[in-house]
């Protein structure tokens, strides 16, 4: 069973690594590989906030429709081979993983969504091309590890494109 934070208690507040910390500092992850929650007592808090700033990315992002977008997320030395990934959803724990890395260098590319490691800058860059008004949204930057995975979260906001000029029909009289 998982505890929650009391509804008139409910002062969360979400770390870039997916922690959710609650009132009295009950600490839950809310997302793990194995898709667990667990709760850590203050004293293992400090250990498991190493991971927190382990990733970082920008706030938001905007894109033209039918345009692109680029997100670089920055990661600090020592997870240059771990898998990096992409993914789609206001909820970290249920957010829909797009592209990933293999822990390598290589460019991946899936439909219009591509990923790419640069272990030497520790950036990974996201490309989304063809955007769509519906492809506005909150993603997340991630890394896999073991136990919870860290994170990011970015809003890509599309700007709508220009609208064609207005057809005027006239009719024969």
């Amino acid at each position: 069973m998982h505890r929650r934070c009391k509804p008139e208690l409910r002062q969360n507040f979400q770390s870039a690594s997916g922690i959710r910390i609650c009132h009295w500092l009950q600490i839950r992850w809310t997302r793990s590989r194995e898709g667990r929650a667990m709760w850590l007592s203050p004293a293992l808090l400090l250990l498991s906030l190493s991971g927190c700033f382990s990733i970082r990315g920008p706030v938001s992002v905007r894109g033209p429709e039918k345009g692109s977008v680029k997100v670089q997320c920055h990661y600090k030395r020592g997870w240059e081979t771990h898998v990096k990934w992409w993914c789609r959803g206001a909820r970290w724990v249920s957010c829909e993983i797009l592209i990933q890395t293999r822990g390598s260098e290589q460019e991946e590319k899936k439909d219009l969504v591509s990923i790419k490691d640069s272990h030497t800058d520790c950036t990974f860059t996201v490309t989304m091309e063809g955007l769509r008004q519906n492809d506005s949204n909150i993603y997340w930057c991630g890394i896999q590890r073991r136990g919870p995975d860290l994170g990011t979260q970015v809003q890509l906001t599309v700007d709508p494109g220009p609208q064609p000029p207005a057809l005027l029909l006239y009719l024969a009289v």
